[in-house]
């Protein structure tokens, strides 16, 4: 760690590099108003490496690699859940599909999460204008596709233009709309690319990084087929993949950066969790992606095997429709969430492997979060009270609609007992994902039409698409039909700010109104979970579920 002294000097001859909003982030960072984690993380979506490195010598690296000497010719065994579809970056948004995207494909930033700062990778360096609404980025020169073709600014603005095309089938659009339309990402040069924004974005950077996971750079003239070729500029190049058996990657020799240490990673798929942890206990593979809590808790505790976590912003959200009675009402809402115990989610359904949530989507590490908005607490007495004011002093009964995946149908069983300490009597409806999910529009989703049920939401290294879609008046994915033009416009001032503390400042407001409406309840933030052998190092691994295996290696 840097002494002050030297870490002012460091940071005084950043400030020459720096401009004014680098130099503002300098300014509140010595003032106090924003911690070490914050500069760190602010400076580098501004793309303001100078400070970055200046204050890196307070920084703990993002993923510590265990030494071993390894071997140039290993093959790494991956367990893994079979790909729910055709594996696509346009279209992917399943755990499987984005392990095996990763093995090939690059981003042009990438988000290794926690408190590190965002990375180059396709990207060397970014600046927005003073306004936050155009992003220029310069891109890296002497990569290659794996056919051998060189990578520049058309192949990013082909992809983006995909990505943000209404008509393209995107799953990107969710992350996209109001932010950026086809059209927006506009050469300048063969390796510099502009982003002209539809309104101001001040975590614009993370739209274009590996959090959105969609936004894979491919070839301009990709055609499709993505599973014939897997094409991308990654350390890795496909060998051979069998649509719900397998897949296989081999070295790519001609990477741009530090090649692999394995020379293959071979994916075998499976149908379930317990499936891939026989796998892993009969030595039939070396790593296994997305470990649960409630699945494994034979890995957790077998010296045989070793389990890393990561912090994520991945939760759930307990919707209740504002429109139809008797969550119509907030004081019934309210009554709801605060007859949660979320310390006992925490300890019973992940071990502690989560922190409890405040029914807002700012998770802890997002250096946004506003830490001094109260949390609430568990509350039977006040539940009741104000079932009554609400006209319910009996309670009530209503049906939980939800879908089978994870801790999920868990947590509605958790969820059924404890309310029926205000009186209200819930049925359970658990249903397969494709049953809950239905087509995803109003009007034929279980999701978007049930009056309360319980949702997914990965991870996202910030909070704009937690507060955009399930949330504002006009979100594709706002299960409890909120309408609130003060949330709306508060969403609006924090998506485009730019600075840190602006951004904090809105974020108070923003947990604030929500405690006070509750259109969901949001219980716990969870751990991102893998595990491997003991003899396997230098895997490494996202909250998103992208896994990584250029600097793995096997001990002996």
């Amino acid at each position: 760690m840097k002494n002050p002294t030297a870490l002012g000097l460091s940071l005084a001859a950043a400030r020459r590099d720096a401009d004014e909003l680098g130099n503002h982030a300098i300014d509140e960072f010595l003032a106090h108003r924003i911690s070490r984690r914050d500069l760190l993380r602010y400076a580098s979506v501004l793309g303001c490496s100078s400070i970055v490195l200046a204050a890196s010598g307070l920084a703990v690296p993002a993923h510590a690699q265990a030494a071993g000497a390894g071997s140039g010719n290993a093959t790494i065994r991956v367990a893994h859940l079979t790909p729910a579809g055709r594996v696509d970056p346009l279209t992917v948004a399943d755990a499987a599909g984005l392990a095996l995207i990763a093995q090939t494909g690059e981003f042009l930033i990438d988000d290794v999460g926690g408190a590190a700062p965002l990375k180059p990778a396709l990207a060397l360096s970014w600046r927005t204008n003073e306004k936050g609404d155009v992003w220029t980025f310069k891109l890296r020169q002497n990569v290659k596709f794996h056919d051998g073709k060189p990578f520049g600014a058309r192949d990013v603005a082909a992809t983006f233009d995909k990505l943000a095309d209404t008509a393209s089938g995107s799953a990107a659009l969710s992350v996209f709309k109001g932010v950026l339309s086809k059209g927006g990402a506009r050469v300048v040069d063969d390796h510099t690319i502009e982003f002209h924004l539809d309104a101001p974005n001040g975590n614009f950077p993370y739209y274009v990084s590996s959090d959105n996971y969609n936004a894979v750079i491919l070839p301009a003239d990709f055609k499709g087929d993505y599973e014939t070729s897997f094409i991308g500029t990654g350390p890795f190049k496909l060998e051979r993949y069998e649509a719900k058996r397998s897949a296989s990657f081999v070295r790519n020799p001609d990477y741009w950066g530090d090649k692999a240490l394995p020379e293959r990673v071979q994916f075998v798929f499976y149908a379930d969790s317990q499936a891939q942890i026989l796998a892993l206990q009969g030595r039939q593979a070396d790593v296994m992606g997305d470990l649960t809590v409630q699945g494994g808790l034979g890995i957790l505790n077998n010296p045989e095997f070793v389990v890393q976590g990561v912090k994520s912003s991945a939760h759930r959200q307990i919707h209740m429709r504002c429109d139809t009675a008797p969550f119509n009402d907030k004081r019934v809402r309210q009554a709801l969430a605060l007859a949660v115990d979320r310390d006992v989610l925490v300890r019973g359904l992940f071990k502690g492997r989560a922190v409890v949530g405040n029914d807002n989507p700012f998770a802890p590490i997002f250096p946004s979060t506003n830490p001094s908005v109260p949390q609430r607490g568990h509350d039977v007495a006040q539940a009741k009270k104000l079932l009554a004011q609400a006209g319910h002093p009996n309670g009530f009964a209503a049906t939980l609609t939800t879908e089978k995946f994870m801790e999920i149908p868990d947590l509605a069983v958790v969820l059924q007992n404890a309310l029926k300490a205000i009186g209200v009597a819930l049925t359970l409806k658990v249903e397969s994902q494709s049953q809950y999910y239905g087509k995803g529009s109003f009007g034929s989703s279980d999701w978007l039409d049930a009056p309360l049920g319980i949702t997914d939401y990965g991870h996202r290294g910030v909070p704009n698409l937690f507060l955009n879609a399930p949330l504002v008046s006009s979100g594709a994915w706002n299960a409890a039909h909120f309408k609130d033009p003060d949330y709306d416009k508060l969403v609006g001032q924090f998506v485009a700010a730019i600075d840190v503390a602006s951004q904090k400042r809105i974020a108070g407001e923003i947990e604030t109104l929500l405690l006070d409406r509750t259109p969901v309840i949001i219980p716990y933030f969870f751990d991102q979970l893998i595990a491997m052998r003991k003899n396997v190092t230098g895997v490494r691994f996202t909250a998103i579920s992208q896994l990584y295996f250029d600097r793995a290696q096997l001990k002996a």
